[in-house]
């Protein structure tokens, strides 16, 4: 694989976003694909991206380790699994762009809701809850198996809860980092892994490791109604991204 500034370019930025939000700043990791789909095939980009997420899963693993609620793993990792197969069974049958403008519109409603409306009836906080957690957490498998894209549906979730912001990102450090494991099989068995897509993702571990640690430093520093609010915003501006970019994909390919 040529290593050209074009490729530098699009590849190193979308790199450091995912790092940033394995390191806390949750949404911002969508931004990556549509980087990388600039000098790359979108599977191309998608194969290349999940051992760089798995090493990134590492780092922020490590640094949460201790900072995660069991309850919401117990409830999501189930619904997980089963998400991660139906992604799976169905990713030749599936449209990217209509599991990302469904992503999007669901973003979108959820963040401006808890932006606007729930601020000024200051809805009570949730608790983890079987059924639910199942629901969110194979919608999670689902997005994520086909588009990379669990990151949305985790935080629709777990967001109301209001956990603090160490424990929210841990839990999601876990959760992802188990979730892209369930995923290494059904992408060797869709024949996404070569030796040059792994050649690419090894030689931007460096830069992935070390925009992970510096988003673990920015979120611990971050006072936690700030954080939340950051992360609302965050999810408008991807979820506004994804449909944008379903429908014209959709518009394009009917």
């Amino acid at each position: 694989m040529s290593f050209d500034p074009a490729y530098l370019a699009a590849m190193v930025p979308a790199v450091i976003l995912v790092g940033l939000a394995k390191g806390g700043f949750s949404g911002l990791g969508l931004l990556s694909l549509p980087l990388m789909a600039l000098v790359l095939p979108p599977v191309q980009a998608a194969a290349i991206m999940l051992p760089i997420l798995i090493v990134q899963d590492m780092v922020s693993v490590w640094a949460y380790r201790r900072e995660f609620d069991r309850r919401n793993l117990a409830t999501m990792l189930p619904g997980a699994l089963l998400g991660v197969l139906a992604g799976y069974a169905l990713a030749s049958r599936v449209s990217d762009a209509a599991v990302g403008l469904s992503v999007g519109v669901i973003s979108v409603a959820f963040a401006a809701r808890r932006l606007f409306a729930d601020r000024k009836a200051q809805s009570p906080v949730t608790k983890p809850a079987f059924g639910p957690g199942s629901f969110w957490g194979a919608v999670c498998g689902f997005t994520s198996m086909i588009a990379h894209a669990g990151g949305p549906p985790f935080q629709i979730y777990v967001m109301p809860q209001r956990l603090s912001p160490p424990t929210f990102v841990g839990t999601g450090a876990i959760f992802f980092a188990l979730l892209n494991l369930m995923k290494v099989g059904p992408y060797i068995a869709l024949g996404q892994f070569t030796r040059e897509n792994l050649a690419a993702s090894t030689a931007l571990f460096p830069v992935a490791i070390l925009a992970t640690v510096a988003g673990v430093w920015l979120v611990r520093r971050v006072p936690a109604e700030r954080f939340y609010t950051i992360i609302y915003w965050l999810l408008i501006a991807v979820g506004s991204k994804l449909i944008i970019d379903g429908l014209l994909a959709l518009r394009l390919h009917p």
